[in-house]
């Protein structure tokens, strides 16, 4: 299916092709617009709706009925009732619905709002929009996820036998983020396999405690095999295959040496080692993962995590079996397309299982465990979600075990746009916010010429933080605050049409599909077989 690049309606315009998400294909750090999230970046809930208000109509030129994707599920709404903790004696509104959500075994995680990032890793465009992504997330309350190999691709960290000394990037990231922490979300930190061998677990064990959850990887939804960065530095590639990484070509060779001389070499990728190589049965792998677990309970975690990819049924199962098992607080499951680093394209393309799919699948699996009378472990969805419309539809598609949707480029897309529009309003520091234009766009010009008229929460950021700490909030993390502003509106809206007050009250019946083959392969009911019983009932009364 292509997905249209414009939406009049809403006067959103994408730069490149156009995903299932309204995101582009390939997304930009210097982009200057303007996709529905980008806009929704500057004005939060005023993208909600038809734009020129007073001049216009408009209809939905939306159809269901082609393919299985989340598109192709439609949201239910009820015209009497009301679910959640609200009081029923008064007229109800929107805002009146709760987003407040938890995760968690034995100790519950707090979030005010259903979202959380992917994982923010070793690539460079983490590092660089590090602190917009970090203090907008605590300012709204969402989990944020330091990705992979951060500390073995930082030249300032130092590896004694094998161990981690020093972690400055690793530090700053955490730091950045608990300087706003207000008891809502979480600093999630990722493992991979070098993160273990260098021994991250053990120095987060020693440096911050049970502040930080750790997240052990099995892969993502753009790739299956290990993480990849790119690097135009002989010497940095150097540096890089010292610390243990394969980088491609080998930057010791003296030919390549040669051809990076002349030119021809102009840059090199560095990837990560493969886990599990030396396993070769369910039975291993569940006693390396089991053991792996009780490890890191003994170095005095309390919250652990697991992120798994779309690699098929088998390592779903066993994702969701072992997670449960372990008593582990978070299961993330990336559907494939996405990724935000650089994964190959031929594989982001042809690999995996796609995420709707993934996901109906997950919940079929999940209730099977739950039906014999075992606890589920709390889940979390990703894989293409940017707007209210498809985060209401994995909810209710992983209910009631989904307690949060993960999103990747969605949600640094606000902390590019915050950066580019601040280095334009302060150019003494567009260096260090790593922003990329030297004038307004049009498409944010047309606002205003200052933060206070271009962003729409920006009085709302300023209010909870204050006057004073307003000066050191990053534009890219009030950015975050106006797209969780829209994002969170458009949930509220969706969930009071269904009646459904509390996000726990979301369940698979507030959801239809639109055509056959999605109900096949979702579970979810064909749209006018939902309540037909019911409604025939009343006819024959």
């Amino acid at each position: 299916m292509n997905w249209p690049k414009s939406n009049d309606v809403l006067g959103s315009v994408n730069r490149g092709n156009a995903i299932e998400s309204g995101l582009c294909t390939l997304c930009r750090a210097d982009c200057q617009g303007k996709c529905e999230t980008w806009m929704s970046s500057l004005r939060g809930r005023e993208i909600l709706y038809p734009r020129d208000f007073g001049l216009v109509t408009a209809g939905s030129g939306n159809t269901t009925h082609v393919g299985v994707s989340y598109n192709s599920l439609r949201i239910q709404g009820l015209n009497y009732g009301a679910m959640g903790s609200v009081n029923t004696e008064q007229d109800l509104l929107f805002t009146d619905v709760s987003l407040e959500t938890s995760f968690g075994a034995q100790e519950k995680t707090k979030c005010r709002v259903p979202f959380m990032t992917g994982a923010l890793g070793s690539t460079f465009i983490a590092a660089k929009y590090w602190d917009s992504f970090a203090v907008g997330c605590a300012l709204v309350g969402a989990p944020i996820v330091v990705g992979e190999n951060v500390v073995g691709v930082d030249r300032k960290s130092e590896i004694n036998k094998g161990r981690i000394t020093k972690a400055p990037e690793l530090e700053r990231r955490i730091d950045t983020y608990m300087n706003y922490y207000d008891g809502y979300g979480a600093i999630i930190v990722q493992m991979n396999v070098e993160d273990t061998r260098n021994g991250v677990a053990e120095y987060l064990a020693e440096k911050y405690g049970d502040k930080v959850i750790l997240e052990l990887k099995w892969g993502q939804g753009a790739k299956n095999i290990g993480g990849e960065i790119e690097v135009s530095s002989l010497d940095y590639a150097l540096f890089l295959k010292q610390r243990g990484y394969l980088v491609d070509p080998d930057p010791e060779k003296p030919e390549v040496q040669e051809g990076y001389k002349r030119g021809s070499v102009k840059h090199f990728a560095r990837h990560s080692r493969l886990g599990y190589t030396n396993l070769s049965t369910y039975e291993q792998v569940h006693e390396e993962f089991m053991n792996s677990i009780k490890y890191l309970r003994g170095l005095g975690f309390k919250r652990i995590s697991l992120k798994t990819g779309s690699y098929g049924m088998e390592a779903l199962a066993m994702a969701i079996k072992f997670a449960s098992e372990a008593e582990l607080d978070l299961l993330t499951m990336d559907g494939s397309g996405g990724g935000t680093g650089m994964s190959p394209w031929n594989m982001m393309e042809s690999w995996g299982v796609p995420s709707i799919l993934l996901h109906a699948k997950a919940h079929e699996y999940a209730s099977r465990l739950a039906a014999r009378g075992k606890r589920v472990v709390d889940m979390s969805f990703a894989g293409g979600f940017a707007k209210g419309s498809t985060i209401f539809k994995a909810l209710a598609l992983g209910a009631p075990y989904t307690k949060l949707i993960c999103m990747g480029r969605a949600m640094m897309i606000p902390g590019f746009l915050g950066s580019n529009i601040e280095g334009v309003l302060h150019p003494e520091r567009r260096e260090q916010v790593c922003g990329n234009w030297d004038k307004l766009p049009a498409a944010v010009s047309c606002y205003g010429s200052s933060a206070e008229e271009i962003f729409a929460c920006y009085q709302d950021v300023e209010k909870k933080v204050g006057r004073d700490e307003m000066k050191r909030v990053p534009l890219g993390a009030i950015a975050i605050w106006c797209l969780v502003d829209k994002l969170s509106a458009g949930l509220q809206q969706l969930m009071c049409g269904a009646r459904k007050f509390a996000l726990e009250d979301i369940a698979r019946h507030d959801i239809a599909s639109g055509n056959r083959e999605t109900e096949r392969e979702t579970g979810i009911k064909f749209i006018t077989d939902v309540m037909d019983d019911t409604a025939k009932k009343i006819i024959d009364m």
